[in-house]
């Protein structure tokens, strides 16, 4: 049997062999893990569909191949492999009409071994998983794939006189990993395509911070985990986002795409080595319980390798967080096609001037210590301009500082 290179996500075209995990004359079980592929997306390991003895390896590690291509031959015990013929110089007759748009990458029949992370974990509050699922089938729809605005943006190497690095005598040399190199092109093209502009809040984080405190031991009892402030931030981003749709959009060809799904990317580091950002489906579905529990396993997935390229689609706003180092302030990269990416920094308690209740002083304000951070929101001016995005993140920190969120983890 013949091992193609599988369609490892909808909008996947190429995959490139990182490790083979079997050599030529090992035995092969089904399902057994056969080699590793790296994508656009995501780091994925891929099963043998069959069981028998690997025959021939066609493609090498590090080599970069289209979505179908021949990779190996696994034969029956006791079967000579018959040669696999090259589709390199082969006359495939004459080449189908253009009409702007590309071909489909053709079908396989190798299956992933990565099951997709659930898009919606157990029930927030007021929210059962039949309620979301329910009207998440309601709103399903294609997400718009939006043309880049004009002509597209010139390489930025092009830009630059070449200044590449040469080793010398005492240096260490460590290639880029493909997931490296595939954040250096994504950065790249961002920079080069979007243009850049950064508002920076600053958010008192009392509100939040008394309710998970409360919350805390309980919550880490029955989910296993602790609550962080991020789920708070990402529950405010969503609904602010719902009274600024326009922060929720891609640029098309002269035009905005505003998505009527609000599908959240949330930031994960792979032990420095790396970051992938998975993406909770429907997020403004979900309450702050919801959120936590939906982010949590994401995360856990990412970290695993067990994301599969679907489970870092299709994302429409990004969340990402340093804070955990105790930065000051963050500028992110929007990840393209978005037009915004929201940052959350380090907290920290401050004295703060806050108004006097109950006290007959004189003073109209007194000092008493919060737990204070940044918010930074990186966004595209294409889409809209400062006053817009300004009055975007002052929702947000509006929001963080006066919901009632020990009723909202009720």
């Amino acid at each position: 049997m013949v091992i193609t290179m599988p369609q490892l996500g909808e909008t996947v075209t190429e995959g490139t062999i990182v490790q083979w995990h079997k050599a030529i004359g090992d035995e092969v079980a089904e399902d057994d893990v056969l080699f590793d592929v790296s994508t656009d997306k995501v780091d994925s390991e891929v099963p043998s569909p069959t069981a028998g003895i690997l025959r021939e390896i066609l493609v090498q590690e590090g080599e970069t191949v289209p979505v179908g291509t021949a990779l190996a031959v696994v034969m029956p015990a006791g079967a000579e492999a018959e040669p696999v013929a090259s589709t390199a110089g082969i006359d495939a007759g004459p080449a189908p009409a253009t009409t702007g748009t590309a071909p489909s990458p053709p079908a396989t029949s190798t299956r992933t071994v990565l099951e997709s992370t659930a898009r919606h974990v157990g029930p927030g509050a007021h929210v059962t998983r039949d309620d979301v699922t329910g009207r998440l089938a309601a709103r399903a729809r294609p997400l718009a794939r939006p043309a880049p605005l004009g002509a597209a943006a010139p390489e930025r190497r092009a830009q630059q006189p070449s200044a590449e690095a040469r080793a010398g005598e005492h240096d260490d040399v460590e290639p880029f990993s493909p997931i490296r190199r595939r954040t250096a092109e994504h950065m790249l093209r961002s920079l080069t395509t979007a243009a850049h502009t950064l508002v920076v809040m600053e958010v008192d984080y009392s509100a939040v911070e008394r309710a998970r405190l409360a919350a805390r031991d309980g919550f880490s009892v029955e989910h296993g985990f602790g609550l962080t402030y991020l789920p708070f931030v990402a529950r405010a981003v969503v609904d602010a986002i719902g009274q600024f749709p326009r922060v929720n959009a891609s640029v098309g060809n002269d035009e905005l795409v505003v998505h009527r799904e609000l599908n959240l990317g949330i930031a994960v580091d792979l032990e420095f080595e790396g970051l992938v950002v998975p993406v909770i489906r429907d997020a403004d579905l979900l309450r702050l319980g919801a959120l936590a529990l939906a982010m949590h396993e994401h995360a856990t997935a990412a970290r695993a390798r067990r994301l599969s390229p679907d489970d870092v689609a299709g994302g429409t706003f990004t969340l990402t967080n340093a804070g955990g180092y105790g930065t000051l302030l963050t500028a992110p990269i929007i990840s393209q096609p978005q037009v915004a990416i929201i940052s959350t920094d380090g907290i920290a308690m401050r004295p703060v001037a806050v108004p006097m209740t109950g006290a007959d002083t004189g003073a109209e304000y007194g000092i008493a210590v919060h737990p204070i951070g940044n918010l930074a929101l990186s966004f595209d001016h294409r889409a809209f301009d400062g006053a817009y995005a300004s009055a975007f993140l002052q929702r947000v920190v509006h929001l963080l500082g006066t919901l009632d969120w020990e009723q909202e983890l009720l």
